[in-house]
């Protein structure tokens, strides 16, 4: 009878903090559902004025000829409106930062995962992050004054700025993304899967390249694909080691202009905003906003069957 009696006053007493408790958990589903909503509005906003301003342009400027075409000199007479050349630089630059930043990150992940110690994995690991950290113009001035004279020794017909100091300082920047996600994604793999192999008398070599690599396949990928990503938007770095030349070329020793290199070149100069000259970094913008969502779209299927091979 007693418990019957205070129940009451027990909910009386309760009341007030379950009423703040469901005030504060309304606030913070408000603030949560405030910083989606921007983000959504904030792509909307930009997907919007790239279209808007672009397609200003493709009335002045045959598509066509924007795809098709062989020559990009917008700010020179006689104008020409082929961005072929500028996709040629960026995949020179990508194509060859991939076999640089693939190999060594996946090496290092597996070594900090498998191999190393903790205490050297506690210290390696911060250290390659912080290189994540380091201003991509940084690496651009080491492009210019330690790789380019290194590559030109090499190679006496190379050019002083060319795509292969960009793909190489490109690589390096990648890396702790790709060691990062890796390493992270095998030692996330279960500690049986280990054991049932070491039962069966595999080796160290055996199980890490037979069961642990395989069963983080997925994750190894999509820090490839993401690094790749990267490495196509790369601004300041590519600006600075490539060149400004917009050449059609599958030459790494020619200098080059990628995409975003493009952008900046245009909008760090004096031309007229509202002109097609102008119009063209939206343009510009527009195909590498797209050809990074073919990239992304691929990389989800290629995902997908990656993790269906493989659990």
């Amino acid at each position: 009878m007693s418990n019957l009696t205070t129940a009451p006053h027990l909910s009386k007493i309760a009341l007030p903090g379950a009423k703040l408790r469901t005030y504060w958990e309304h606030c913070i589903h408000g603030i949560l559902l405030a910083c989606a909503t921007i983000s959504i509005i904030t792509t909307i906003g930009i997907v919007v004025i790239l279209l808007v301003e672009s397609l200003q342009f493709f009335r002045e400027v045959s598509i066509i000829e924007f795809l098709t075409g062989t020559k990009w000199s917008p700010l020179l007479k006689p104008q020409h409106y082929g961005i072929l050349p500028l996709f040629c630089g960026t995949f020179l630059v990508t194509a060859g930062a991939a076999p640089i930043a693939i190999p060594v990150g996946l090496g290092t992940a597996v070594f900090l995962s498998e191999y190393a110690t903790p205490w050297l994995r506690d210290v390696t690991k911060p250290v390659l992050e912080v290189l994540a950290g380091v201003p991509s113009v940084v690496f651009g001035y080491l492009a210019v004054v330690l790789v380019s004279p290194l590559i030109k020794a090499i190679f006496p017909s190379a050019d002083i700025f060319n795509a292969a100091n960009a793909s190489v300082v490109v690589g390096f920047m990648i890396l702790p993304t790709i060691v990062s996600i890796s390493e992270d994604v095998l030692r996330s793999v279960p500690r049986s899967l280990r054991e049932a192999a070491y039962a069966l008398g595999a080796t160290k070599l055996d199980v890490t390249v037979g069961v642990v690599v395989p069963a983080a396949m997925s994750g190894i990928m999509a820090s490839f694909l993401l690094a790749i990503a990267r490495a196509a938007g790369e601004t300041m770095a590519v600006t600075l080691a490539a060149g400004g030349t917009s050449k059609l070329t599958l030459n790494p020793l020619e200098s080059i202009q990628t995409m975003t290199a493009y952008i900046v070149q245009v909008v760090l100069g004096d031309t007229p905003a509202g002109t097609p000259e102008y119009r063209t970094i939206f343009a510009v913008g527009l195909a590498l906003f797209m050809s990074t969502l073919v990239l992304n779209v691929l990389a989800q299927w290629i995902l997908t069957r990656v993790r269906e091979k493989y659990e």
